[in-house]
């Protein structure tokens, strides 16, 4: 007589799952939040936005077309479309509400602020780890014989 078992195997594993406030991790002005972002803005003003760009996944020398958009007097009567551009799209990646003639006040009012903020939160944000749970069902339908007459279970993979 010969049995036949199949016993499935079910690794299963928690699901942790994290989420992010959908508003910005710091006010504008909180610069007190991340010195360091704050004094690279201070000391190195391009340094800091063409690093900012970078780790958003944009290419570093972006931010340098402000600059020659606006002249470096900051006050040529145009709006820094990157930097316009680098807040909605922090926007749109993280959800946060808001809306682009908001952007464009705070670009042309509080530049570098409005720098700072982006930058401190790509990095608050980038910081945060997402768990990802995988549940992995195993079935092993192996045939077992009998060791009646002496014979080891037959184990196919």
């Amino acid at each position: 007589m010969e049995a036949v078992i199949s016993q499935p195997g079910v690794i299963t594993t928690q699901t942790v799952t994290i989420s992010q406030s959908p508003r910005w991790g710091s006010d504008l002005c909180d610069c007190c939040d991340d010195c360091g972002i704050c004094c690279c803005a201070m000391w190195c003003f391009p340094c800091m936005q063409c690093d900012t760009a970078s780790d958003f996944g944009e290419c570093l020398c972006l931010p340098l077309l402000d600059a020659r958009l606006m002249g470096y007097l900051w006050c040529c009567g145009i709006c820094p479309p990157v930097t316009i551009a680098m807040r909605a799209a922090i926007r749109e990646r993280y959800k946060i509400p808001g809306s682009i003639c908001n952007d464009c006040v705070l670009s042309c009012c509080c530049y570098t602020c409005t720098w700072c903020q982006i930058a401190r939160e790509i990095k608050v944000r980038s910081q945060t780890s997402s768990i990802t749970t995988a549940h992995t069902t195993l079935i092993s339908n192996a045939p077992i014989i009998p060791q009646a007459h002496g014979y080891a279970p037959i184990v196919e993979y």
